[in-house]
């Protein structure tokens, strides 16, 4: 289900989203989570936040593939 939002609260969102998502005290399920929140959003922005999540070592590979999976979802939907 994808949100309405203005462009200052999409920001404030996806800020909220990329700490979550990259803080590693979280447990995994809270991560993601935030990552396929990310992939709800479904906005340009949300798409270089996923990416820069992929293209994290600091992220386990399985985040990333998540990560990459939603990045792919919007660039589809884009078409």
């Amino acid at each position: 289900m994808e949100k309405n939002y203005t462009s200052e609260q999409q920001a404030s969102e996806l800020n909220k989203l990329m700490a979550i998502a990259s803080d590693a005290q979280l447990s995994a399920d809270i991560r993601s989570r935030a990552i396929k929140s990310m992939g709800s959003m479904g906005s340009h922005d949300a798409l270089l936040c996923l990416l820069e999540i992929v293209a994290s070592d600091a992220n386990s590979t399985k985040e990333r593939e998540m990560a990459l999976k939603q990045a792919h979802s919007i660039v589809k939907r884009g078409r």
